[in-house]
């Protein structure tokens, strides 16, 4: 009777575990769609407005999800440069 009792509590703790996770990577993914769609429409939006042409480069998206709108000022500076 008491393995039984152990065994059910080794399933409840890895559920908790398994949704603990499930939050927790879905929190960081939502994180990281959030900052990619932000400074995609930053850059859409002053390339747009400025005419800056600032490429759609896998670089450029991947530093903009990662980094979200700082990357975006970095990318300007970077293309201001003449280095992008």
């Amino acid at each position: 009777m008491s393995g039984s009792l152990v065994g059910e509590i080794l399933v409840v703790a890895a559920i908790i575990v398994v949704v603990f996770l499930v939050f927790f990577l879905g929190r960081i993914l939502m994180g990281l769609i959030l900052n990619s769609v932000l400074g995609l429409i930053a850059i859409y939006l002053l390339n747009l407005i400025f005419g800056l042409g600032i490429p759609y480069s896998l670089a450029v998206i991947m530093a903009t999800a990662i980094f979200g709108l700082p990357a975006v000022f970095v990318i300007i500076i970077l293309k201001l440069g003449g280095l992008l």
